[in-house]
């Protein structure tokens, strides 16, 4: 299946090319990296869900968030989770990845060979979207992003716990605490696990329309209000904010008096990234696999080869074949850093992404 002289993928229906991954045989990409005929998407931040396609083929949880991002006139098409559509002869199907509402892995059968691309995908819990599941497949096409040993996540509902510890000491020393996440699936993961009982929540305007999306798709959500649909001026003291990277160290936060701030990112794992972002505290909560979640994944779905995509691929091909598994770097991905936690230009209108210093 995999020529080992070139450590390029042959002999398979999917491949590369300048625009992203393609299934030739049905004539579609895989989360393009320009416009493109047909884009199948595997979930609604913008680094994969990129507007100027002709057409989308999307999964069915996705609707509301990826219909927020996309012009009014874009042809979308939605399938649920599990089922199936024939393209150019090839089986699509959509299975949960667990990045956020919606997100899917992308299943593609044609004669006999199976590949699954994972898009951005966790193993953890998250109330607002449905968990990742194993698919089992011949290729692999996994996302690296926190692809090193040094990221291994703890336990998410002892840090949840550390967050809502510090919005306490917080209001108990008459601050308002300021929370960052990108506005898109963070936020909302973070709003869930929120103790509303310690004081009221308020949003930054993306999030808040990240917020309306989710809970139009069913999903339960503490009550929060958008800071400037406020019209008259709160006492913050005690509150929490929750707001996009990017209003860190901005005018927007003059307003709230005393506050703490912190980061809630997969990058607060490395020693250092909080003194980077200059925030006051950083919370290890992120929506990718870290080192031990994506072994994992991959011993269960039991792939013939794996090609590794979107992060540290080179150092994740590596070790999967010393252990045995072949692998290889896929070239000419996302840079390092994907769409985990900090702010990009377009965090208001959905997601915050940045590569690691």
């Amino acid at each position: 299946m995999i020529d080992d002289s070139t450590s390029r993928p042959t002999d398979c229906f999917v491949r590369q090319t300048p625009a992203g991954l393609y299934c030739a045989p049905g004539g579609f990409y895989v989360d393009p990296m320009r416009p493109v005929d047909r884009a199948v998407v595997t979930h609604a931040h913008s680094d994969h869900a990129r507007v100027g396609s002709r057409h989308y083929l999307a999964a069915e949880p996705s609707r509301h968030v990826l219909s927020g991002r996309m012009a009014g006139d874009a042809d979308l098409q939605w399938l649920p989770y599990g089922q199936t559509i024939t393209v150019g002869g090839v089986t699509v199907s959509f299975h949960p990845s667990g990045h956020m509402l919606g997100a899917a892995q992308v299943r593609m059968e044609y004669r006999g060979q199976v590949v699954v691309v994972t898009g951005d995908y966790k193993i953890d819990d998250d109330p607002t979207c449905q968990p990742w599941a194993p698919v089992q497949c011949h290729v692999l096409v996994t996302e690296s992003t926190f692809g090193l040993p040094v990221y291994r996540w703890p336990d998410s509902t002892a840090e949840f716990a550390s967050i809502n510890a510090w919005w306490r000491r917080c209001r108990d020393a008459g601050k308002c605490a300021v929370l960052y996440g990108y506005a898109v699936g963070k936020s909302q993961r973070l709003i869930a696990g929120l103790d509303d009982s310690i004081g009221p929540i308020y949003t930054h305007g993306a999030v808040e329309k990240g917020n309306e999306a989710y809970r139009a798709s069913g999903v339960s959500l503490q009550d929060t209000q958008a800071v400037a649909s406020l019209s008259q001026k709160p006492d913050y003291r005690g509150a929490m904010v929750v707001a996009v990277p990017s209003a860190h160290g901005t005018p927007w936060l003059r307003r709230f008096g005393r506050i703490s701030t912190a980061m809630a990112s997969g990058w607060m794992a490395v020693r250092g990234a909080r003194r980077r972002r200059s925030v006051d505290r950083g919370f290890v909560i992120s929506d990718h696999v870290d080192w031990p979640s994506l072994q994992l994944a991959v011993q269960q779905c039991r792939p013939e080869s794996v090609w590794v995509t979107h992060g540290y691929s080179a150092v994740v091909a590596r070790y999967l074949n010393e252990t045995g598994v072949h692998a290889i770097p896929l070239e000419g991905g996302r840079s390092v850093g994907s769409d985990d936690d900090v702010d990009s230009a377009d965090d208001g209108d959905g997601d915050d992404q940045e590569a690691p210093s």
